[in-house]
């Protein structure tokens, strides 16, 4: 059933696009079935999977390179795919409004059910290759979803910006990957976890894992793609970067903790980038007037604070990170939507241009100010359950986390403060930007002004409304989602045990949520001075332009590598290549030790043919006249059409003979045309190298056919043609049975290759020979033109105007 879910994403992405442009915004209907019923399904099973049964299917795809497709729906994997599926069917929704009327509403409702589907297969693969493999379709349907608007540079460059590197680090992961595998003996993911391997390899691979994870969820310093994805519409976004892309990371991070924490190099990397993201992305989001560029850092900052949690390796600290990914998914698609609905009722998200919204656009505030106070964790919202149940996993560690506790309190009072500029923003928006001051923004003046009148209908609102309702109500009513969570948790650490409730009593968690709370107003009271320090510290340097810094240098390194291996001399790149095929597996020879030995003779009449081939093959290098050379030449060909009757394969010698005899005869065709004598010398300095080159490749071809010939493990193949030619070929010569009968679709092939080629030539050759096709209104005319049309013949000059006359 796991496989058909997938498969009904792909047929409902196929039918989307290719019935799109008669659908339009129905597309999404018809898109929203897959996710629909993947979150019924889910419901089915949300009983036995949460006791610990978890639904698992396996389909072989190439089982000799270890590649099954096993997928696996576990209480984690139940999690991500409500997170997935659910806020997806309320994106297709909000989609059908917001691309009403578009052009291109089909072709978003099928990439998006696409990249949904890959996302299920992210969070259900139960193989760490197919897993790659998902993860790598979510790269591509992301890249074709952020450039929907291919006709716009600033788009197609967002999504190449994403895709490089997110594509750059999903190499890396799947080098880690495979040494994991490698290590493990299975590439079966639960199996890797359950009995993880151990040592210098697996310290490497893991490293090269979280770097693919890390450029997944956007943490720094590959954090720079996210907002450039801004691009995209707004339903984009907010699935891409509140429930569903963005979780990746966090995702496979969540999984590999428990069984890889105590590898060394895991907790120092995983806890130091989650907190500088979370802080620097705090930062950051004080300063921009766009509302989506604001969401966006939010939406960093938010990633690193999950990544400590989930990676940290603490039962606690796992069960307070399941509980924020539901959390963040909930307010933080409902903040993106919020946005839309303001951008497309306003046209513009610019926080100095918003108006003080009338009484028509109180439901829109409101929708909007719950979920900022979810992000805000204010009680009773879902993201302050979340963020206590974190401040409680730390509070009464050891010293170590406490201090990663404090700086998630300080990059929580960031939160506060940029939560407070969205709220404020949506009701308020003159108080960030008195007397039309520009204090903390710099991203280029506001536009001009908008209307007020144009508020949201019913439908479109009702969207981001239910998963605001949500965000609420399971922070009141938290027996099922504290379930949840604790299957979740559970499936990662048996150790972990979760109760999430609003109140917990008067604890150190709930003095830190109000110092919290205290701390961010100020900080958003205090916004002129904070935005005044800001540009006093401001670093020139941003992540954007680091990409840009990195694409130029490999631009500029691959033109110069290809100037010194491309340089269009045909010997060298021949030398390189010979060079090569000589010394690796020279090297592999000999420190492999010499395999076998074989004899080099067969009978001792082939000694006076081989040196007869030599010594003519030695002639030609130095014959200084062209025929001789080339005679010479044939004569080596001869010679083998004699070694073939020494080895009893007459007719094997004839063919020889002939073929040797038509080459021959072409050179020396060829050669009537160019002078008698080779007229240039080569030096010897030049010509020394190339010799010592020419023996090692004779003396490697001689050593590596008698390693081989000494190092078989079993008879030829060709014995058994031999004694299968009569009985099963009826035919005596052994020769014509292989080629007829044994192999003989091979021959069918190679005869149509040249039956084709032979067609082309003898085309090409009587086109050559045909006369050009005259008009009737140039015959008489010796060059075919009329003669009014006749004129000097001039090459053409442009003008001053770049125009050729």
């Amino acid at each position: 059933m796991l496989s058909a879910l997938l498969a009904m994403h792909l047929a409902a992405g196929a039918v989307a696009l290719g019935l799109g442009s008669k659908l339009g915004h129905r597309a999404f209907a018809v898109a929203a079935l897959a996710p629909v019923a993947t979150v019924g399904f889910a419901l089915s099973q949300a009983s036995d999977v949460l006791s610990g049964s978890p639904v698992m299917t396996s389909s072989p795809w190439v089982p000799t390179l270890g590649l099954t497709l096993d997928l696996r729906l576990d209480a984690f994997a139940l999690l991500m795919v409500a997170l997935v599926s659910g806020v997806g069917t309320v994106v297709f929704g909000y989609a059908w409004h917001y691309f009403a009327g578009s052009r291109r509403a089909g072709r978003a409702a099928g990439l998006l059910v696409l990249f949904s589907g890959a996302m299920l297969g992210v969070v259900l693969a139960d193989n760490v290759l197919a897993l790659y493999g998902f993860w790598e379709l979510t790269s591509i349907t992301s890249f074709l979803l952020i450039g929907l608007d291919d006709r716009d540079g600033g788009s197609r460059g967002a999504a190449m910006h994403a895709l490089l590197v997110t594509g750059a680090g999903a190499l890396a992961m799947l080098g880690g990957l495979v040494i994991l595998g490698h290590e493990a003996g299975t590439f079966r993911l639960s199996e890797i976890l359950a009995s993880p391997p151990s040592g210098t390899a697996v310290s490497a691979a893991v490293v090269l894992v979280l770097i693919g994870a890390f450029a997944k969820s956007a943490q720094y310093p590959f954090h720079s793609w996210l907002p450039g994805a801004m691009v995209a519409p707004t339903p984009i976004s907010a699935y891409l970067h509140s429930a569903a892309m963005v979780k990746a990371g966090v995702y496979l991070i969540a999984r590999l903790a428990p069984a890889f924490a105590s590898v060394p190099v895991w907790r120092p990397l995983v806890v130091t980038v989650g907190l500088v993201t979370m802080i620097a992305g705090g930062l950051r989001a004080l300063r921009p007037w766009d509302l989506k560029q604001l969401l966006a850092f939010g939406t960093i900052s938010q990633l690193g604070f999950m990544t400590v949690l989930v990676g940290i390796g603490l039962p606690e600290a796992t069960v307070a990170g399941c509980a924020l990914l539901v959390a963040h998914a909930l307010f933080k698609a409902t903040l993106f939507m919020v946005v839309g609905i303001v951008d497309h009722g306003l046209h513009t998200r610019d926080i100095r241009s918003v108006p003080r919204l009338g009484a028509a656009w109180r439901p829109t505030q409101l929708t909007g100010l719950v979920a900022a106070a979810s992000m805000a964790a204010v009680p009773p919202m879902a993201g302050f359950v979340a963020k206590e149940s974190a401040y409680g996993a730390l509070v009464q560690g050891s010293p170590g986390q406490r201090l990663v506790l404090g700086a998630i309190v300080a990059g929580s009072v960031l939160t506060v403060a940029y939560s407070a500029r969205i709220a404020a923003a949506l009701v308020r928006p003159d108080l960030l930007v008195p007397a039309g001051q520009n204090l903390s923004g710099d991203d280029g003046p506001p536009v001009g002004a908008v209307r007020t009148d144009h508020a949201p209908g019913i439908g479109f609102l009702a969207f981001p409304a239910v998963l605001a309702v949500l965000t609420l109500g399971i922070g009141l009513v938290s027996a099922p989602w504290s379930r949840l969570v604790d299957g979740a948790a559970r499936s990662l650490d048996e150790r972990a045990h979760a109760h999430l409730v609003v109140w917990h009593g008067f604890t150190p968690a709930l003095a830190l949520s109000v110092l919290t709370l205290a701390g961010g107003v100020g900080l958003f009271v205090a916004r002129g001075r904070v935005a005044r320090v800001q540009r006093r510290f401001a670093v020139g340097f941003t992540g954007t332009d680091g990409y840009d810094a990195v694409v130029r240098g490999v631009l500029a390194g691959a033109a110069r590598v290809t100037s010194i291996v491309q340089s269009g001399s045909l010997p060298v790149y021949l030398l390189v290549i010979v060079t090569t095929l000589v010394v690796a597996p020279t090297v592999a020879l000999v420190s492999g030790g010499w395999p076998g030995t074989a004899a080099l003779t067969a009978t001792p009449a082939e000694i006076p043919v081989a040196g007869l081939l030599v010594g003519a093959g030695v002639a030609a290098t130095l014959s200084k006249r062209r025929f001789g050379a080339a005679l010479l030449l044939g004569l080596t060909g001869y010679a083998m059409a004699l070694l073939f009757v020494v080895l009893g394969a007459p007719d094997l010698a004839l063919t020889q003979v002939a073929c040797e005899t038509l080459s021959v005869v072409v050179f020396l065709l060829v050669l009537r045309m160019l002078p008698e004598r080779f007229e240039h010398s080569t030096p010897a300095v030049r010509v020394v190298p190339r010799l010592v080159l020419s023996v090692a490749v004779g003396l490697f071809c001689v050593g590596l056919t008698v390693a081989a010939a000494g190092s078989r493990t079993a008879n030829p193949v060709s014995d058994e043609m031999v004694d299968r030619a009569r009985p099963d070929g009826h035919g005596n010569n052994v020769v014509n049975v292989v080629l007829v009968d044994i192999r003989g679709m091979d021959t069918l092939g190679e005869v149509t290759v040249l039956v084709t080629a032979g067609i082309g030539v003898a085309a090409l050759a009587r086109a050559g020979r045909r006369p050009p096709p005259r008009r009737p209104w140039t015959a008489g005319h010796p060059d075919g033109l009329p003669r009014a049309g006749r004129r000097r013949r001039t090459e053409s000059v442009p003008d001053v105007d770049g125009v050729s006359s």
